[in-house]
């Protein structure tokens, strides 16, 4: 069977999306319009405005300066004008099957310009009969189907594993009733510089928020910023092994960690660091951090705020269990000896979600092959 090639400018129309940009982004769940991006987090969040929504569907969005592609069959507004709306000739293309065959484009990105008209519309992809796309893109979703249950039950899992640690942590810490607040153990409690780090690609190691986990720091991604940037940002204090970190704002606001052995950061955006007295372990005071007894009472102070934030004086004021320091190390291997499983399990699951998207990347690869039947 035969499969002709067109350029994606011949098999899709652009169309800018100005007329479609929100103009408040106060969100709500509760509002009924959903407001798009075509990069990894998709549904920023859903407004209320009534008028300019896309409704001519389904289409395909496209990140002008990334390339991501996001395929939508449900009325939408977006946030920016960094992207395309895409719309499928039907006369020669499916519009899921033109959308998945995107998927698999190599196409470098990395320069910051805007793609769709003199580049990225002008590759040629080859396409077959549209009773083939269709035989096609029902094999993918079938196989998809499959692959997402999987998924799914990992999610879960991995759900169940965060409520399991709260409980470990709500165990642990709740045979103590005498308390004294941070401020008090901590030698210095200081916040980022409030100002956006000038990233370079080599240079010294600069802490983003992303970097966050509950109990450890991640560096898999890196950040970098100029040796002067950082010789600026540690004026007030040269962060060091051992300080305690948390994030103080945002969607992964009230996420402590700490800064492991031999290595040298400055704080970016976001964030606050916390300086252990002799007489308290900084990993006490991180697990406290992470406890379901701060988590909500954050959650309480900041309320539903769309941009929740804490500030240095708030935390300050916590109060936190008044222990001897031998008691503290105690309670930290005790914790420390239940969530190394969770850690262990934890990897796993990662490692599983990893291989479904490569795998995924296969079954559209082999798709476009004729490997799939």
């Amino acid at each position: 069977m035969s499969w002709q090639k067109y350029e994606l400018g011949e098999l899709l129309s652009y169309e800018q999306p100005t007329p479609y940009i929100v103009e408040k982004t106060d969100y709500n769940d509760n509002y009924k319009t959903p407001v798009l991006t075509a990069g990894k987090s998709f549904i920023l969040g859903y407004t209320n405005e009534e008028s300019g929504i896309y409704d001519s569907l389904p289409v395909i969005i496209f990140d002008d300066f990334t390339t991501a592609s996001r395929y939508v069959n449900f009325k939408f507004k977006v946030k920016s004008s960094a992207m395309k709306i895409l719309t499928a000739n039907t006369n020669l293309v499916l519009p899921k099957f033109i959308y998945y065959r995107m998927q698999i484009i190599q196409f470098d990105s990395s320069t910051h310009k805007r793609y769709w008209i003199q580049q990225y519309s002008k590759i040629k992809v080859a396409v077959p009969s549209l009773d083939e796309q269709q035989r096609i893109v029902s094999k993918i979703e079938e196989l998809f189907s499959q692959l997402d249950s999987g998924v799914e039950t990992l999610k879960k899992t991995k759900q169940q594993l965060k409520i399991y640690r709260q409980a470990v942590l709500k165990e642990a810490f709740e045979k103590f009733n005498s308390f004294c607040k941070i401020k008090e153990v901590c030698m210095n409690i200081v916040d980022c510089p409030h100002s956006t780090p000038k990233w370079v690609s080599i240079g010294k190691l600069c802490l983003r928020t992303t970097n966050f986990h509950r109990g450890y720091l991640d560096l898999t991604e890196q950040n970098y910023v100029s040796e002067e940037t950082f010789n600026d940002r540690i004026k007030r204090l040269k962060p060091h092994s051992g300080d305690v970190l948390y994030s103080r704002e945002g969607a992964i606001l009230g996420i402590a960690c700490i800064i492991p052995e031999n290595t040298e950061v400055c704080l970016g955006q976001r964030m606050m660091l916390l300086r252990a007295n002799e007489e308290y372990s900084p990993y006490f005071i991180m697990h406290w951090l992470n406890s379901p007894y701060v988590t909500n009472f954050i959650k309480s102070i900041t309320g539903g705020s769309a941009s929740p934030h804490v500030n240095v004086g708030d935390i300050k004021e916590l109060t936190i269990p008044k222990i001897e320091l031998h008691k503290q190390k105690e309670t930290v291997l005790e914790i420390e000896s239940r969530l190394s499983m969770c850690d262990s399990i934890e990897k796993t699951i990662d490692k599983s979600l990893q291989e479904a998207e490569a795998l995924r990347q296969s079954i559209l690869k082999q798709a476009f092959e004729g490997g799939v039947t």
